[in-house]
């Protein structure tokens, strides 16, 4: 148990910890429900605060969450997910490169960036091996 986390936030975290894939708040919520979870509220709640501290993100296009893959990512101003529609694989990462280019257009444009999420939507490798 991480002592800066409440005993709810600790119950989400290693849910997302342990999943093999990206978690709605609802199925975080079923898993919980013998750990004495049983308001859509309590999870929601665990999950802001988790959100806020960088250990886990909210993937926009599936509304699910992943426990953070890299420590110290939130300090990065870019984090990108590979979101494989086949196994449903999340892979947690950053480019420079791409990071520079929006950087680039963000200056240009007088835009102030706080943060950028990109997530790819595809098939990973071993899908992708399988057709």
């Amino acid at each position: 148990m991480t002592a800066d986390l409440t005993r709810n936030q600790n119950l989400v975290m290693k849910t997302l910890s342990g999943a093999e894939g990206p978690l709605s708040a609802y199925t975080i919520l079923d898993r919980l429900r013998d750990d004495g979870l049983r308001a859509p509220l309590q999870v929601y709640r665990a999950l802001d605060k988790l959100l806020e501290m960088g250990l886990v993100h909210r993937l926009e296009s599936l509304n699910a969450f992943v426990a953070c893959a890299h420590p110290h990512c939130h300090e990065q101003e870019l984090i990108a997910f590979a979101i494989c529609d086949g196994c449903g694989k999340v892979e947690e990462f950053s480019d420079d490169v791409v990071k520079e280019r929006l950087d680039g257009w963000a200056t240009s444009h007088r835009f102030r960036a706080a943060k950028t999420t990109i997530e790819i939507r595809g098939d990973c490798g071993g899908c992708t091996d399988r057709s």
